[in-house]
């Protein structure tokens, strides 16, 4: 009523309330009536902002990429911001009266694509690719410095690249170059583990043979050992049996001495007996045999006696001429045999 208005202004705006050029008031979230017509408004917003951003840039070998990523701010000092932008509002809508509240975040983004710009041009296209850590702490350094950031009161609060990517074409040779340098990998992973597997199977083969020759080795030394000890044992059987011969020897040589000893005691007794007969045949030399007969006779048994009589008889049969012999004389003779 009359141009007097009420007005609220909600957390985040830092409020600005002048007349005649001059601040009469100024804070944040203020809440007032002012006549319109003589009052001037001007409204900071002081939260944090997110401000999406994304451009072409021309890597070191000549590669276009697309950046794209967000930065997020904050207006800290609001009285910096109010003397370099227009952020008047309209005393009867509340609306801003410039569109420098929409130019702000475009110098931010410029100023980013001046920093991502020069970093990446020193850079090849993989390493853009893969350096985008890299990139948001040239921008967040780059940013916090920058001359015209801190005229206008603003605070970096952070920048984060959401992408790098290459034009498609590019995108798809550098599949294609990833995918054969994986499939080389792979094979050469299949190779290592195929040259793995010869590898363990040799080495299984080569101790397969090393225990095939500890064991022909050990073999052979066993084999060795019972020579040796066959060849003790034949040595110790000949050293015996030379023993042996040699104490048959010994006893040969003793019975030869023996027999030797018994051939001369029999020849000296053969001697002594023939010396002995012949001095007998000397002595019984002249003596009828009827005589010799009949000593000889002398001790003889009855039946060795009839005999000799028989004897007698036979020899001088011619003589006889009748010979009568009883029959108990023939089976005392037969009981007798």
């Amino acid at each position: 009523m009359f141009g007097i208005k009420f007005v609220k202004f909600e957390p985040g705006l830092y409020v600005f309330r002048l007349k005649g050029g001059k601040v009469i008031q100024k804070g944040e979230s203020l809440s007032f009536y002012y006549f319109a017509p003589t009052t001037s408004l001007v409204a900071i917003p002081t939260g944090s902002s997110d401000v999406p951003f994304i451009f072409t840039e021309t890597t070191l070998d000549f590669q276009e990429i697309t950046v794209q990523g967000q930065i997020t701010y904050r207006i800290s000092d609001p009285e910096k911001t109010a003397k370099l932008l227009n952020y008047g509002l309209n005393s009867k809508t509340l609306q801003y009266l410039s569109e420098d509240p929409e130019k702000l975040p475009q110098r931010l983004i410029n100023s980013v694509q001046v920093v991502t710009k020069s970093e990446i041009k020193r850079l090849t296209l993989k390493a853009s690719l893969q350096s985008s850590e890299e990139i948001v702490r040239k921008v967040v350094n780059e940013l916090s410095a920058d001359k015209m950031v801190q005229s206008l009161g603003l605070e970096i609060l952070g920048v984060s690249i959401l992408a790098v990517k290459p034009n498609p074409e590019t995108a798809k040779a550098l599949e294609a170059e990833t995918r054969e340098e994986i499939l080389r990998e792979s094979d050469q992973a299949i190779f290592l583990r195929r040259n793995s597997a010869v590898e363990k199977e040799r080495s299984i083969k080569e101790n397969e043979l090393n225990t095939e020759i500890a064991i022909e080795n050990k073999n052979r030394e066993i084999r060795q050992t019972q020579m040796e000890s066959e060849k003790l044992v034949q040595a110790k059987q000949q050293e015996m049996l030379e023993v042996e011969l040699k104490f048959k020897i010994q006893q040969e040589e003793k019975n030869k001495l023996l027999v030797s000893l018994q051939v001369e005691n029999e020849k000296k007794a053969s001697e002594a007996k023939a010396y002995a007969i012949t001095a007998l045949m000397k002595a019984y030399e002249g003596v009828d045999p009827a005589v010799l007969q009949t000593l000889a006779s002398v001790g003889m048994e009855p039946s060795k006696l009839i005999a000799l009589a028989f004897q007698g008889l036979a020899e001088k049969s011619e003589k006889i001429g009748q010979l009568n012999i009883s029959p108990d004389l023939l089976n005392e003779l037969m009981k007798k045999k």
